[in-house]
């Protein structure tokens, strides 16, 4: 014998979602987006293309009421719209104003490869860069970014920045860097200490070759806090030796920053094994150094005392 209860309480469920699916077609129906779809492409769908493109048309409606109410959606940072497709209804997905934005600063810091640098040498600016006591360099910045853009298969020298610690070297280089990736003109920064630490760590798997191979023809390179490295005549001759010397032959853009000025830096690099004279080998380092780049003091007063201090 039947259950009449059962049978009602089915009766009832169906008759519910009949009902909640007759709201949810109205709903959809209603909805300016497909009403104003309808009316730009009427002519151009087939008679009974509502009825069989009801789940795009929810699929649309469902994904803009998510992104409305910042719900999780099929495909995260890209809109919906409809579109007609051999005269049927479809959905198609284009990113939003904010993934398009968020894609172009991601492609533009891959231009950028910085590992082990600071925080705000990512985000420099060279129009955010005091000019007391750098004008030269500052100025020596414009210009390259001018001309390598203008003429990027020329070679354009570089430059040497020397100066106290905290003059702002690395973030003028580093505003350099991201004047050059508005370009998509990609640089490699390379921390000279933490790279040299590296490159010696790299015998014991073979692959000190492999990464210098990887280095040496990148488009604007830039040696980081040269001289601030152990003196090591290995890493000195078989490393930063070849990479200079690929580059010089080349014509490559390089680019340096030390606390030592060249001619000190000439005598840091002449230091060889249990601390005898290596002036014939650093001469050489130096001579592929100065056709590379040209000497600018930098000065002005200590940025990282004054962003201390601002913070406090």
């Amino acid at each position: 014998m039947k259950n009449v209860g059962q049978d009602m309480a089915h009766y009832l469920n169906q008759d519910q979602r009949r009902k909640k699916y007759a709201d949810i077609i109205r709903r959809v129906k209603n909805d300016p987006d497909v009403r104003a779809f309808f009316q730009q492409n009427q002519e151009k769908l087939d008679p009974d293309a509502v009825n069989k493109g009801m789940a795009k048309l929810y699929e649309f409606f469902n994904e803009k009421e998510k992104i409305a109410n910042h719900e999780e959606t099929f495909a995260p940072g890209y809109y919906p719209r409809l579109i007609v497709n051999n005269h049927l209804i479809d959905v198609t997905y284009e990113p939003q104003p904010e993934k398009v934005a968020a894609d172009a600063a991601a492609a533009k810091a891959a231009l950028i490869d910085a590992a082990h640098m600071p925080k705000d040498f990512k985000d420099a600016r060279l129009d955010a860069l005091d000019t007391a006591g750098r004008e030269e360099a500052l100025g020596a910045a414009l210009t390259f970014v001018n001309n390598y853009v203008a003429s990027p298969k020329k070679y354009h020298q570089g430059f040497y920045l020397t100066g106290s610690y905290g003059v702002g070297k690395t973030y003028l280089l580093g505003g350099m860097a991201n004047e050059l990736a508005d370009y998509r003109v990609p640089t490699l920064i390379l921390h000279v200490p933490t790279f040299s630490v590296e490159m010696r760590d790299a015998i014991s798997d073979n692959s000190v070759l492999d990464r210098i191979r990887k280095i040496e023809a990148v488009p604007i390179l830039v040696f980081d806090d040269i001289g601030g490295e152990t003196p090591s005549p290995w890493f000195r001759d078989d490393v930063l030796g070849v990479i200079l010397q690929y580059r010089m032959q080349e014509r490559l853009a390089t680019f340096f920053s030390s606390n030592l000025s060249m001619a000190n830096l000439q005598e840091f690099m002449a230091t060889g094994r249990n601390g005898q004279d290596d002036s014939l080998k650093s001469n050489r380092i130096m001579a592929r150094i100065k056709f590379l780049a040209r000497e600018i003091q930098v000065n002005g007063p200590d940025r990282r005392a004054q962003l201390a201090n601002s913070q406090k």
